[in-house]
């Protein structure tokens, strides 16, 4: 039993590869059609279910991401190895999966353009900002864990994960104005790049971003939290899986708003 929480983190760093596999392979391609009897015609086929699977494995890994800390606490199993094994899974499921969807919906974006053909690859390559600044903010979080108690001091990892993560999904299960919307702004590189920017600044920035569960079960501590739950569980109701990036958004700004009853203290 005190192998589990390892196994766990190591099943989160499996569907990261995964998830990376499948948004890989989510591109138009040729096939061939020989069917009516006449002379084979090449027609295009969309992956468009391999990015949606992608999305898919990186929630995945992110409940096998929540069950290892809560394993490891249960077990009380500590060690240097699982702390370091948990942000080595971290970097690939929720840094380097996450750069790779940005990565196609800005080549589908440039794609769009008119010298499509003229564009260059470095144009995506800032989507891999958001691994290189999520591995920086876990090298951060390693020395700092004493002084995270309460909090977290910068985005954590898999919240920018799942909210990427959900982008495809949103894609492929909402549709109307909700649809449009997103389309919109995932075809258009500027709006991408300002993702980009927005995501690596919030994982290293001072702000102290809300643990989802509170330091204490009293009105103060909770009360962002038991906003959190309610918007998200109306939205759900409202949106569909447009919900998960909507209360991502809630969820920075609450984060913003609110002030650790400890530093309100610490002030008087």
């Amino acid at each position: 039993m005190k192998h589990l929480p390892n196994l766990l983190t190591l099943a989160n760093l499996l569907c990261g590869c995964i998830a990376i596999t499948y948004v890989l392979s989510a591109q138009p391609f040729l096939t061939m059609n020989l069917q009516g009897g006449g002379l084979p015609s090449w027609q295009w086929v969309y992956g468009a279910q391999q990015m949606y699977l992608g999305s898919i494995f990186i929630g995945i890994a992110a409940i096998c991401d929540m069950l290892d800390g809560l394993t490891a606490r249960a077990l009380k199993v500590f060690s240097p190895i699982g702390k370091d094994l948990d942000s080595l899974a971290d970097v690939v499921s929720f840094g380097v999966a996450p750069s790779v969807i940005i990565f196609k919906f800005l080549w589908d974006a440039q794609m769009g353009e008119k010298n499509a053909f003229d564009v260059n690859m470095l144009g995506m390559a800032p989507a891999f900002l958001i691994a290189c600044f999520a591995a920086l903010r876990l090298a951060k979080y390693n020395i700092t864990t004493a002084a995270q108690k309460s909090y977290f001091i910068g985005m954590p990892v898999p919240a920018v994960g799942i909210f990427v993560g959900s982008l495809p999904l949103v894609m492929w299960f909402n549709s109307g104005i909700i649809h449009h919307y997103f389309a919109m702004g995932l075809q258009n590189k500027w709006v991408l790049y300002l993702i980009i920017a927005l995501l690596c600044w919030l994982m290293v920035s001072g702000v102290k971003f809300i643990k989802m569960i509170p330091a204490k079960w009293n009105f103060a501590h909770a009360w962002p939290h038991l906003v959190l739950v309610v918007f998200t569980g109306t939205a759900i109701a409202l949106f569909s899986v447009a919900a998960i990036p909507l209360a991502f958004i809630v969820y920075v700004l609450l984060s913003f708003i609110y002030r650790q009853p400890e530093t309100i203290e610490n002030n008087n």
